[in-house]
């Protein structure tokens, strides 16, 4: 095999965790690019990071590879952007970028699907079950968001049908998704929304009850030809709770994916488009039966994608041996295995179902547990490294203390 150069775009715990898997898999360093030093990746012996104040400008983010990929022709080069904007600038230049291995989707299809509005319209035509759903394209009055109107109870969700849209406009009390309580609450946040110049569509939808451990986070690799080549389902414990954070996964424990009664549907949903890459859905348990509503699918590897490797799924190796490979083995990870970047103590003690909490910590004692900061590889003789690791972990105390109190 020819020597792997992997880049990645970003900095954050999504960029340390590809950066890790290629690590574990081939004894690599990769190289960074990023518009600022975050903490997940700060000191890592793993990272070659290197600052470019405007590597989100497609131009610079161009050039900059071009450069790279320019100076290291003696390897193979695989690229991961580690956020929606990096993933969807290098999904839309892919056929500027062929010296690289770009495990990502086709240009046509990032419109139709990372746009929620128009995702739940393809999740209707494939039989995927969603929240019940009003999309909106202006400011309404209470009176049009009243429940009659609305077709479903408070409170309810609101969320922007385009995330990448969304965080280009910044403001005060900004959060990644809302709940309303009443139409008045409703009519707020939306007025708020599109008082920031955000242009697009915005989603309303019904609220499902349960915690952050009836969520599920669901990752498929597609080869080049569209074939699902690997599936592997996560049961989430906790979740971040920070205003900006919040969804972002904390824990989670892995589960026999062939047991999912989603997963023949999402392998026929995303071969039939012709998907390639890396997709990543948001899945929620409603607690009736086998009934789980989807919403909403990631264009690339989710920021927890250690969960997976962790699990026996290196996601570096899917890009690196099976992107371009022939086959239609599709492997469905059946292992468990407890993966989280807080400190196990948060997990344990914010995650609402004992019954979770109990199946961790006897993973823990079986040695199948993994903490993606804490990578002895990384923080072996690497003093500065150990200390920023501790201080994260010591902060996310301090994090759920402040947003996810306990009653």
């Amino acid at each position: 095999m020819k020597k792997i150069y992997p880049v990645l775009l970003g900095g954050d715990l999504n960029c340390y965790n590809v950066a890790r898997a290629f690590h574990e898999a081939y004894k690599v360093r990769s190289v960074a690019f990023g518009r600022y030093a975050i903490s997940a990746t700060k000191y890592s012996s793993l990272i070659d990071f290197n600052i470019i104040p405007d590597i989100d400008d497609e131009e610079v983010m161009l050039r900059t590879l071009k450069d790279y990929a320019e100076s290291h022709k003696d390897g193979r080069l695989i690229l991961f952007g580690c956020t929606d904007d990096y993933a969807t600038m290098i999904i839309k230049n892919k056929d500027k970028l062929p010296m690289y291995t770009c495990p990502y989707t086709l240009p046509s299809l990032i419109d139709p699907l990372s746009k929620k509005a128009a995702f739940y319209e393809m999740c209707d035509k494939y039989d995927i079950p969603y929240p019940a759903t009003v999309v909106l394209s202006e400011n309404a009055t209470e009176d049009e968001l009243s429940e009659k109107k609305l077709g479903f109870p408070y409170p309810i969700i609101i969320k922007p049908s385009s995330s990448v849209d969304y965080w280009k406009f910044p403001f005060d009390g900004m959060k990644k998704v809302y709940m309303a309580k009443s139409p008045a609450d409703a009519v707020k946040i939306v007025c708020e929304i599109y008082a920031s110049g955000y242009p697009d569509k915005i989603i309303l939808q019904e609220y499902i009850p349960g915690g952050d451990a009836s969520m599920r986070v669901f990752t498929a690799f597609s080869d080049a030809k569209g074939k699902v080549r690997a599936m592997c389902l996560g049961h989430t414990m906790v979740e971040e709770h920070t205003p900006k954070g919040l969804g972002n996964h904390a824990a989670i424990v892995t589960e026999n994916t062939a047991e999912f009664p989603l997963t023949g549907k999402i392998k026929a949903f995303l071969e039939d488009l012709g998907y390639t890459g890396f997709s990543n859905f948001d899945i929620k348990y409603t607690g009736n039966g086998d009934d789980f509503r989807v919403f909403e699918i990631n264009l690339r590897q989710g920021r927890s994608n250690m969960y997976m490797t962790a699990a026996g799924i290196n996601v570096a190796k899917l890009a690196a041996e099976v992107y371009d490979s022939d086959g239609d083995d599709c492997v469905l990870c059946e292992n468990e295995h407890f993966w989280h970047h807080v400190p196990k103590s948060v997990a344990y003690t914010y995650t609402e179902d004992a019954s979770l909490v109990e199946k961790a910590k006897k993973l823990a004692d079986a040695g199948a547990e993994t903490s993606s900061l804490w990578y002895t590889a990384d923080i072996f003789k690497n003093p500065l490294r150990f200390i920023c690791v501790v201080e994260q972990l010591r902060r996310q105390k301090k994090k759920f203390r402040i947003y996810y109190p306990k009653k």
